[in-house]
């Protein structure tokens, strides 16, 4: 996977604070792992802001709406998103991609989505329906998306 230099360190840096999180790697269901995933993405985005000198997250890039990429990084036409509910059947894979051609309708430089997913997001994103999307996506938008699984401890 080629990724721009930020974008490799932002997600390195998803790993790290995925690594150190208890119980990070457990289903938690509605409610608790609502309250979870917001606690976790305050805590990467304080810790990106810091480690960058600037702030990439939850950019307004998408238009008069309520969209926003979890990281949008201009200089390497890159927006990452952790999508950590990629594994379940019902799950944000469309949604981000539309943030992604959203932006470039507004005039944004965005060719690569990168979504950081838990275990078990990348089988799902293989099948048929995900790759199809994702083939048409890059064709007609030349959109390049990656699915990056972060890795459990053993």
């Amino acid at each position: 996977m080629n990724f721009g230099e930020k974008a490799s360190r932002l997600i390195l840096l998803v790993q790290k604070h995925a690594e150190v999180t208890p119980g990070f790697f457990k289903t938690k269901g509605p409610g608790i792992g609502d309250k979870a995933a917001i606690e976790f993405m305050n805590r990467l985005n304080a810790s990106a802001k810091e480690m960058f000198g600037e702030d990439y997250s939850q950019q307004r890039i998408c238009g008069d709406n309520k969209f926003a990429p979890d990281f949008y990084i201009p200089d390497e036409q890159t927006i990452v998103e952790i999508a950590f509910g990629l594994d379940k059947p019902m799950n944000e894979y469309e949604r981000d991609i539309l943030k992604c051609l959203l932006a470039q309708d507004c005039g944004y430089e965005v060719r690569k989505l990168i979504l950081v997913c838990k275990p078990g997001g990348e089988t799902r994103l293989s099948a048929p329906g995900p790759t199809a999307i994702r083939e048409w996506v890059g064709r007609n938008h030349n959109l390049e998306i990656e699915v990056l699984e972060l890795l459990a401890p053993e």
